[in-house]
């Protein structure tokens, strides 16, 4: 364990109370602007969750796996704009650099990423390039001591804002899978390096994507993540990377549904219809039960597994379960919150209503739920076979 029991549940107490006196409260305004005020971010920074899963000789709090997915659990329960903004920053955007990177990578990024001074962007999706990311078309033409990069990145979560870019690129082009693609660390401001618009989403306002452009970006190759030496080992990197991802998102969904769950028994034992609130109805607690099942199996699931994974075990085909799971759960409950609010839960002037709408996007990104399926069936045809 990174931290000791009584300053875990010290931070994780301090971590609540934030959620429900400064995060919550900003819900809707964030909603309506589309943008997190810079004195929240400021408090954020102060948090310290910009630096949950950095090291501590680095300026992390350094956590564990299993204290991570504690701090997500409670973190899940706000709106996942809050996530969005310090995920990448705990996730691929510092985690590549931590396993694989230089030491001058190290000590020229970690501080920062783990202070908030700088946010990174995780660039892999195209737009042809999505779950089939070994296909990524983005090159990257060797020039002397340099590599020239050019392509399109699509979709890309804390772009507008980034001031570091892990962006992956084709180094070898008589390889057609991922074994031909590295890993680069860009800052932003490098000449060639531009941001389309702001994408217009389904919903998770307050967390912005849009396209990365790279004409003619010129870098050295020491930012290769882990330098020259690894070349064309770039997915290696991020598929290292993965589980932990995995196994925070899943923790997120399951704050999510907790919050979710919350609203629809305050929802419940205040509603009457028929002279009596409808929580004495069986059909409302059927939902009520079904989803407190659901996201208590996903909870358990994901504290499982991660403490696993703090043991050194091979978690990939249980973290991609959890991904999963979680994901497909946290839709479905929000779409049982909505239906025992009724008409209510289609208005805007209730939390499900948007909830519904942020919560569908868990199910795709970072691998989508098909991408999840494949990869356990595979592992599990792969073991038998072994």
């Amino acid at each position: 364990m990174a931290l000791d029991t009584d300053t875990l549940s010290q931070f994780l107490d301090a971590l609540d109370r934030f959620v429900k006196e400064r995060l919550i409260p900003k819900e809707e305004q964030i909603a309506v602007e589309d943008m997190i005020p810079s004195e929240l971010v400021d408090e954020i920074r102060m948090m310290g969750l910009f630096g949950m899963s950095i090291p501590e000789e680095f300026g992390g709090l350094g956590l564990s796996m299993a204290e991570e997915v504690k701090a997500a659990f409670v973190l899940g329960q706000t709106s996942p704009a809050f996530r969005s903004l310090v995920g990448t920053n705990n996730g691929i955007g510092s985690q590549g650099i931590i396993i694989d990177g230089t030491d001058a990578q190290k000590d020229r990024y970690l501080p920062s990423l783990a202070s908030g001074e700088m946010i990174a962007s995780f660039a892999l999706t195209e737009p042809d390039a999505g779950s089939d990311a070994g296909s990524v078309r983005t090159t990257a033409r060797r020039d002397g001591s340099d590599f020239i990069l050019n392509g399109t990145k699509r979709y890309i979560t804390n772009a507008p804002r980034a001031d570091l870019f892990t962006v992956f690129a084709r180094t070898n082009p008589d390889e057609k899978g991922a074994a031909g693609v590295s890993a680069f660390l860009i800052e932003a401001g490098t000449p060639g390096l531009t941001l389309g618009p702001p994408d217009r989403k389904m919903g998770q306002k307050g967390s912005h994507t849009c396209d990365v452009i790279l004409d003619n970006v010129r870098v050295p190759a020491a930012s290769i993540i882990g330098g020259p030496e690894r070349l064309n080992k770039g997915f290696k990197t991020a598929m290292k990377v993965l589980d932990r991802g995995r196994l925070h998102i899943s923790a997120v969904c399951v704050g999510a549904a907790e919050r979710l769950i919350k609203e629809s028994l305050n929802f419940a034992t205040e509603r009457k219809q028929f002279g009596a609130p409808i929580a004495d109805k069986q059909l409302i607690q059927a939902m009520l039960a079904d989803s407190r099942a659901e996201s208590f199996a996903a909870r358990c699931m994901i504290e499982e597994t991660a403490r696993r994974k703090d043991a050194g075990q091979n978690v990939s085909t249980d973290a991609a379960c959890c991904k999963m799971y979680a994901s497909e759960m946290v839709g479905r409950v929000a779409d049982r919150a909505v239906q025992i609010h009724g008409g209510a839960g289609y208005m805007a002037e209730y939390s499900v209503e948007r909830f519904y709408r942020d919560v569908r996007l868990f199910r795709i990104y970072e691998g989508t739920t098909q991408i999840q399926q494949v990869l356990i069936a595979r592992n599990m045809i792969r073991d038998a076979a072994a």
